[in-house]
């Protein structure tokens, strides 16, 4: 496209969508002409803060103009949303996960190698401050190549902050299963050291006094291991268990590094490396702890939701828009990292047993899922269980507590 023309970009979703609203600006090549969601209160609002137009049908807001559309709908309907875009012929930037269902990850891929349009998943946790670091310290080969990593996101809540979250017995939030929600703690270790998941093994931690007072019927936590296509064993750890955690660390042929852990949900940000005496360069501090610098766009990136990662995706894509090169996160990424949480709970269903993750850039192997629709939604055929218990019901008390709730949003 026109290199000086700055990328009309419009927003699905008027909560979440909130921030790359923001974030659709002149700063990063781009402008904000149109939002659409049904939410029409909130929509009107927001539009007239930004003076931008509103569209509460999804047709007419495709047809209003746009080179891009940002999606940052609801989780598990991200795919349908932007499969139509693509066919419209605009580029797509989709909140996590990409796809609900694997048949939907099939169907993306596909949208995406017909239009020939840029896609990205908008995944922010890629884009702090440390991970963008250590990514740099990977590339430099100063710890080898990566052997085992961990990824934590674990993000407990309030019982009645979730619930005004999820505003309903079938919001996805009160159906998703423990290991849906896995990119932010994935995507980072794929982003840092280019590796890609090829099987994994799930497990499901049930708790349910953690949600007692919810109607949550998923479990609250999960681990889940990844074998990677370079042999290496990622570790992948969250839902919503009790104590905060963000948190990666990465150990190579050479050296290991690390996030400090601290206070506060990212931490001090200080980035921790260390190698043994007999395995470093020469003149090689044995070990060092530093709070790095943005590589660029500082004063942009601290102003940004998410560790600055707000900024990023939205940076990234328009970058990716204009050269026409696809970004490190594209939809093969995407579909692949949202796939590790569905095939994960596929294992941890059958406590642990490993599941392949097929290779989406390959006609052959993702062919076969193009009609694989289980899913814990409501719309889900066949409908998956949301937890690994027989049972996950919520309580009439917490049921009425919700819909008192409810009844003030």
């Amino acid at each position: 496209m026109d290199q000086d023309r700055e990328i009309r970009v419009g927003v699905v979703g008027v909560r979440r969508g909130e921030s790359f609203i923001r974030g659709a600006t002149g700063a990063v090549g781009m402008r904000l002409t149109a939002i659409c969601d049904i939410w029409e209160e909130r929509l009107e609002r927001v539009g007239r803060a930004h003076g931008v137009a509103t569209f509460t049908d999804y047709g007419d807001f495709l047809d209003s103009g746009l080179d891009a559309v940002i999606l940052a709908n609801y989780f598990h309907e991200h795919a349908p949303f932007a499969v139509r875009a693509l066919a419209a012929g605009k580029h797509v930037l989709s909140e996590t996960a990409a796809n609900g269902t694997l048949a939907e990850g099939v169907a993306l891929c596909r949208a995406v190698e017909r239009s020939g349009c840029t896609y990205m998943l908008a995944e922010n946790y890629c884009y702090t401050l440390f991970s963008q670091e250590m990514r740099r310290l990977y590339q430099t080969g100063e710890i080898g190549r990566v052997t085992y990593a961990e990824g934590e996101y674990n993000h407990p809540m309030a019982p009645e902050a979730r619930l005004r979250l999820a505003p309903g017995e079938d919001h996805w939030r009160n159906r998703i299963p423990s290991t849906y929600y896995c990119t932010h703690a994935l995507a980072p270790l794929v982003y840092i050291t280019g590796s890609m998941p090829r099987m994994v093994n799930g497990l499901s931690i049930s708790a349910p006094e953690v949600e007692e007072e919810t109607v949550r019927r998923g479990d609250a936590g999960s681990v889940i291991l990844c074998r990677t296509d370079d042999g290496a064993v990622f570790r992948i750890f969250g839902l919503s268990l009790p104590g905060h955690s963000n948190w990666y660390r990465v150990h190579g042929t050479k050296g290991a590094m690390e996030i400090a852990r601290g206070p506060g949900y990212f931490g001090p940000g200080h980035v921790r490396v260390w190698h043994e005496a007999w395995n470093r360069w020469p003149g090689q501090a044995l070990e060092r702890s530093y709070l790095p610098e943005w590589p660029e766009h500082a004063e942009l990136a601290e102003r940004a939701g998410h560790g600055g990662g707000d900024f990023w995706t939205n940076f990234h894509f328009a970058r990716a828009i204009r050269s026409g090169e696809a970004p490190f996160l594209d939809v093969y990424r995407a579909v692949a990292m949202s796939s590790v949480g569905i095939l994960a709970w596929r294992s941890a269903l059958q406590e642990g047993q490993p599941v392949q993750v097929p290779d989406f850039r390959d006609e052959a192997q993702r062919a076969p899922l193009e009609d694989d629709t289980w899913s814990p939604w409501p719309a889900g055929d066949p409908r998956a269980p949301s937890s690994i218990l027989p049972s996950r019901e919520p309580s009439a008390e917490a049921l009425e507590r919700a819909r008192r709730i409810w009844s003030d949003l």
